[in-house]
């Protein structure tokens, strides 16, 4: 199989898990249903945003009875659908979380996870400090998924300022390559665009980029644009900014015409 759809649900996640999760499960349902998508993806912390990390301090969200989790299974199989949960928060115990991204089969089966690596402690022009390392157990191990069309580079939201993680897994076979995020409005504005298209240039591959967007009542901004591009760093779909989902044909053979047109990722030095 070498085409296939994918969809991209942006969506603006409050507190309240259960009324995120209804939203996101719709916006699913409708992205399948109108465009056939076989994969479908979603944001960083795309069933629950608080306004600090501290807040995941919780047993409710343990990895194996996570509700974001049971509730993805139960759409995978409902919809026959491979699912990104571009990342929850996963307590681990100890005061620390893991900002988890994790793919589900169409079993409802989990193939695999990715800690996030590279964590947000920045402080930004925008009234507000991020520090992410508070709370958040950095992950230390790249991750692909292998899919029935090809092999899927998994990241987080500030990992896309990282290109080396990228060429780690481009090099490692990934012919696509995930971005959920929570962009700032003000970071978004600035560098979202450019970053992700640039993930997708030096590498070759396609870059499915799901965002939040939206703002929260303590006052955050997210940026939201969610992207799909391909591996000429071309746009095929983008985010209004807004609740919804974007679309995009997948045709895996791109990636290699673009890798053997400019074979930078085989003729990486270092």
């Amino acid at each position: 199989m070498d085409v296939f759809k994918v969809a991209c649900i942006e969506n603006s996640a409050g507190s309240d898990i259960e009324e995120n999760l209804k939203l996101v499960g719709d916006l699913v349902e409708e992205a399948v249903l109108t465009s056939n998508a076989t994969l479908v993806c979603l944001a960083e912390y795309y069933c629950v945003l608080k306004s600090s990390d501290e807040e995941y301090l919780d047993d409710s969200f343990r990895f194996e009875g996570h509700p974001a989790l049971l509730h993805s299974k139960k759409l995978a199989k409902k919809f026959n659908i491979w699912m990104l949960l571009g990342s929850i928060p996963v307590y681990q115990g100890k005061k620390k979380i893991k900002n988890r991204s994790v793919v589900v089969d169409p079993r409802g089966d989990i193939a695999g996870y990715y800690d996030k690596i590279h964590l947000f402690d920045v402080a930004i022009k925008d009234g507000q400090d991020y520090r992410e390392s508070s709370f958040v157990s950095a992950g230390n191990e790249a991750k692909i998924i292998t899919l029935p069309w090809g092999r899927l580079g998994l990241t987080v939201c500030y990992d896309v300022r990282f290109p080396h993680l990228y060429r780690v897994l481009a090099r490692s076979g990934a012919e696509f390559l995930s971005i959920p995020a929570a962009f700032t409005q003000k970071t978004g504005e600035a560098h979202w665009h450019t970053l992700v298209r640039a993930r997708a240039i030096e590498t070759g591959s396609y870059v499915f980029a799901p965002a939040q967007c939206g703002v929260r009542s303590w006052g955050r901004k997210t940026y939201g644009h969610s992207l799909i591009v391909d591996p000429w760093g071309n746009i095929l779909a983008e985010g209004a900014g807004e609740e919804g989902f974007i679309t995009a044909e997948i045709d895996t053979k791109k990636v290699l015409k673009c890798r053997s047109m400019i074979p930078s990722v085989s003729h990486n030095k270092i």
